[in-house]
């Protein structure tokens, strides 16, 4: 089970390079935010009120040994120009002067004069590693980085920063065989049952992480790392994921925030259900433009995927590896091209070879989703991303629930809306410790304005999410900036309007008119 990726930049970068030939959740937003039937959500948990009065000054005083950066997992070692440092945060934000833990960070000093200060990226997931992907950025963002520190970090329970790993590789392609659109009651004891076994090996591995890695304990370590790099206000460019952990700063510390740009904007008005319902509509926005761009109408188009992944739901197809390409790993091989318009033509020949009976390259794109190598070697970024979204979210929809609601689902897609709708279940079930609220809270009164850039063709953060985004921080504070085109994210997507319009922004403070609209 893989809950869809809200971004990283890594799968952004590895899939714009296999548009061109070669070789990092979520959250939906699209256009009705709560799920069908369901009441209204309670009121959001305050987090504001969980702030600590003092910090003491072994945190706030640290002084960070920045040295050369090691390689990670399967990342070389960045180029000199990178260094690397822990910083030392609360295991407990309630108790401050409890026992600490380490975060990994990266930075690479401002290559010119006239520094503004550190910029503090988040790529997303959540549980997207920064550290490792912070350098495949520098050369997006040599503008920036003219004026900045670029700056990146492994969240609490990712990565080199005590990143928590819940089952092994044999057990996570074991797990591969469980139908994530169970058909029948023993499927569903199965995808249940694997659930609960996740959520053990989670509490296992993490221990007493596993209750403290929410988003709003993340927001509090960037203010400490905020106070420890020596900015006075926080400069942040948060992606997908990283726009709801700005969100949820902007609330926590509103006089704090410096120049925010927040791409690719989850709804912050959407509860689980919500989340799962808006990401279905946008993946098959997405697939409905890729179908169209093909000469396919798209109605039939679908049709004929959907009748695809019924096949193979009752029929795996054969790969070259010998491993088996089941419905739940297809409908994951056809989400990964989907995240940007240069990975199309990857999902026009796997659906192709499908359809005559090979499924290895829908096997193949369905790895690289999954964080998996040649050998067999899985990634853990959907372990964090899932320790971290369950401890988030309080909501657990029941099976009767869920079975209520898996036709209007598969209304909204055909294709993804089974997968999605069985998610809202399955993800956080069972799980070791309660979540914490319905929706974040991101109001951010007396804030300095935020950037808020949308994509009308996002799959992953539909468009909408930039508005409700807009409304919740409040008026005057959420500047809204649109780019009509497609892939998830838009920044450094190809259109000098939008890169434009946020480097204006970041580098020299120029606010643009709220509403503004960038086409290609």
């Amino acid at each position: 089970m893989t809950r869809f990726m809200r971004w990283t930049a890594a799968l952004a970068t590895g899939l714009l390079l296999a548009g061109c030939g070669g070789s990092s959740g979520e959250d939906g937003h699209g256009d009705e935010g709560k799920g069908t039937g369901s009441a209204p959500p309670p009121t959001p948990r305050s987090t504001a009120a969980q702030a600590p009065t003092a910090l003491p000054s072994s945190l706030t005083s640290q002084r960070l040994d920045w040295d050369r950066c090691k390689a990670t997992g399967s990342s070389a070692a960045p180029g000199d120009a990178w260094r690397c440092a822990t910083l030392k945060v609360p295991l407990d934000w309630s108790a401050p002067g409890g026992r600490t833990i380490g975060l990994s960070l990266i930075r690479a000093r401002a290559t010119g004069g006239d520094r503004i200060g550190s910029l503090l990226f988040n790529f997303g997931g959540p549980g997207g590693s920064g550290v490792s992907t912070m350098p495949y950025f520098e050369e997006t963002v040599s503008a920036l980085h003219e004026r900045y520190d670029l700056v990146s970090w492994d969240p609490r329970g990712v990565a080199g920063s005590e990143g928590v790993r819940c089952r092994g590789d044999r057990e996570i392609e074991a797990a591969e065989a469980v139908d994530a659109t169970p058909d029948t009651p023993a499927e569903e004891r199965a995808y249940f049952q694997d659930a609960t076994d996740f959520g053990k090996g989670c509490r296992q591995a993490a221990g007493p992480l596993l209750a403290h890695v929410s988003t709003t304990d993340t927001a509090r370590d960037m203010d400490l790392m905020r106070q420890v790099l020596g900015d006075t206000r926080l400069h942040y460019f948060g992606m997908s994921y990283g726009t709801e952990l700005g969100g949820v700063y902007a609330h926590l510390f509103p006089k704090r925030v410096g120049r925010m740009v927040l791409d690719a904007v989850v709804d912050p008005t959407a509860d689980t259900v919500g989340h799962a319902e808006n990401q279905t509509r946008g993946f098959q926005r997405a697939l409905n433009d890729y179908l169209e761009s093909t000469g396919q109408d798209p109605a039939q188009g679908t049709r004929k995927i959907a009748a695809l992944l019924k096949r193979l739901d009752a029929r795996p197809l054969p790969t070259s590896s010998g491993r088996k390409l089941t419905q739940t790993l297809a409908v994951t091989g056809i989400t990964l091209p989907l995240y940007s318009e240069p990975g199309w033509p990857r999902l026009t020949g796997a659906l192709k070879s499908a359809e005559e009976g090979d499924g290895s390259e829908l096997l193949a794109l369905a790895d690289e989703y999954n964080d998996r190598d040649a050998s067999g070697r899985y990634g853990t970024m959907t372990h964090s991303q899932r320790v971290i979204s369950c401890l988030d979210e309080r909501q657990r929809p029941t099976l009767a629930e869920t079975k209520r609601r898996l036709a209007e689902f598969e209304r909204i897609s055909p294709v993804f809306g089974e997968y999605l709708g069985w998610d809202t279940a399955g993800w956080c079930h069972d799980w070791p410790v309660p979540g914490q609220y319905d929706t974040p809270e991101v109001s951010a009164p007396g804030a300095a304005p935020i950037l808020l850039v949308g994509n009308t063709g996002d799959p992953a953060t539909p468009y909408e999410g930039a508005r409700r985004m807009a409304d919740e921080l409040g008026r005057g504070v959420g500047i809204e900036l649109t780019w009509k085109g497609e892939g998830h994210g838009a920044y450094a997507s190809g259109t000098e309007c939008v890169d434009s319009t946020v480097d204006a922004y970041l580098l020299n403070g120029t606010v643009p008119k709220d509403g503004k609209v960038c086409s290609r």
